[in-house]
């Protein structure tokens, strides 16, 4: 009601048309006046649409350099966080880290079984394709094998988690912002980092390679399925082939990447909930922008470590 008098009586303004309020309730009247003295503040809606480009991109620019700022002090943070767990002097909860532990690895199994046993199942179809003009499909469960245990367990992990449990660290973080949570435990002396990025850290860091592995197990169980009902390869067959050709070289870089996902993941959600505002719709702002962060960062290490793992020569 109020709001459309605010409107009517701005419309009645431009066509110089006197607006008079006698006939209204006398606290509707109240209000009137008082949204009529506030006058609109300035300066909310972000860029201005009159702002040039050269002063659009000075903001962004200065809005860059602020961010890697704060990312990096994060992360020293986050670094010096570990240094102190390691001297015994880090404030956080056991409960918690227990809690976390099972959020961060049980409840994950459905979901993490059933993309991972799809995975190996689509890989290992599309592979047979192509290897059954030329007689080898048998070495389909070489293909499957080396691809879920190397690489693609890890990587379609790190992106679940990314969803799944980064997202909710945004989402708890960012409403404890919001609930003035944050600074209220700054007032006790509480570090937000140690309280609640370090058990968060360390839950998802722990997890990580223990999920790879069950998803490069659930991976290479899809390949089998592929392998026994289109291809007619014996279990006996498919299991001798994939042990021949899986070594503990891949093994190990799978582990290792899942290791740095876990801490990419875990850094990114709670990064952006940190740096999450006031509001309610900060929070699904800071949501959407630690997905994004997890899974950019994820390509990127993947990428890294593959070009780094083909200098090595392994």
């Amino acid at each position: 009601m109020l709001v459309f008098l605010t409107d009517l009586k701005g419309q009645l303004a431009e066509h110089r048309v006197e607006f008079n309020p006698t006939g209204l309730p006398d606290g509707v009247g109240k209000l009137l006046t008082i949204a009529s003295a506030v006058p609109e503040k300035s300066g909310n809606g972000g860029e201005s649409p009159n702002d040039s480009f050269l002063v659009r991109v000075g903001k962004d620019t200065t809005d860059f350099f602020r961010t890697v700022s704060e990312m990096l002090a994060f992360i020293g943070g986050a670094v010096l966080a570990l240094i102190r767990l390691l001297i015994g002097k880090a404030d956080f909860r056991r409960v918690d880290f227990v809690l976390l532990l099972r959020e961060c690895g049980a409840d994950a199994l459905p979901i993490v079984s059933m993309i991972s046993l799809l995975v190996g199942l689509i890989l290992a179809f599309v592979g047979a394709i192509q290897l059954m003009m030329f007689g080898a499909q048998i070495y389909v469960a070489d293909l499957v094998g080396i691809a879920m245990v190397r690489v693609l367990g890890a990587v379609m992990t790190g992106i679940i988690m990314t969803g799944r449990t980064g997202a909710a660290f945004a989402a708890q973080l960012g409403t404890m912002q919001v609930n003035e949570e944050l600074d209220a435990l700054e007032t006790l002396g509480i570090s937000p980092i140690d309280f609640l990025v370090l058990p968060r850290l360390l839950a998802l860091t722990l997890m990580m390679p223990l999920l790879c592995l069950y998803a490069d197990l659930m991976g290479i169980l899809g390949g089998m399925m592929v392998g026994i009902t289109m291809l007619d390869i014996s279990v006996v067959e498919y299991y001798e082939q994939t042990k021949n050709a899986i070594g503990m070289t891949n093994l190990w870089i799978g582990l290792f990447h899942g290791v740095v996902f876990g801490v990419l993941v875990s850094l990114s959600g709670c990064l952006r909930g940190i740096q999450c505002g006031r509001s309610a719709s900060a929070v699904g702002q800071a949501t959407t922008s630690a997905v994004v962060t997890g899974i950019v960062s994820i390509v990127v290490a993947t990428a890294l470590i593959t070009v780094l793992c083909n200098i090595i020569g392994i």
